[in-house]
């Protein structure tokens, strides 16, 4: 999620608060649903290499593991369709949580998090 700097192109730069907000954070194809509260729960495999795939097969351990999301991570994963900027996510969860304070940062590490790990990308 860096920008490439212009001027040294092996450098790299975190994206401003403007240019973060215009991205248009889209879910990768991971099998997710909503349970009984309307909680996301998504299924994810615990390691994506070889050697983390036959270290579950050795100790007879599945490689999946599901992600429960509370209130705010289940609202902004459903928002992330690809066709909202993260600003008009912004707005969504500001309005659904409005007593929630720092709102602003939780979206944006949350969001920076899903990036890191690929269940997202812009």
């Amino acid at each position: 999620m860096r920008i490439k700097n212009k001027e040294k192109q092996e450098k790299y730069r975190l994206p401003t608060v403007e240019e973060f907000l215009q991205y248009r954070p889209r879910r990768l194809d991971f099998e997710w649903s909503t349970n009984e509260e309307g909680l996301v729960e998504m299924t994810v495999p615990k390691f994506k290499g070889n050697l983390g795939k036959s270290f579950c097969k050795v100790i007879r351990k599945d490689n999946m593991f599901t992600a429960n999301m509370d209130r705010l991570g289940s609202l902004v994963w459903k928002n992330c369709d690809g066709g909202r900027t993260v600003g008009q996510i912004l707005e969504i969860v500001k309005k659904e949580f409005p007593e929630e304070k720092n709102v602003d940062q939780r979206l944006f590490s949350f969001i920076q998090q899903m990036g890191s790990l690929n269940y997202i990308d812009y």
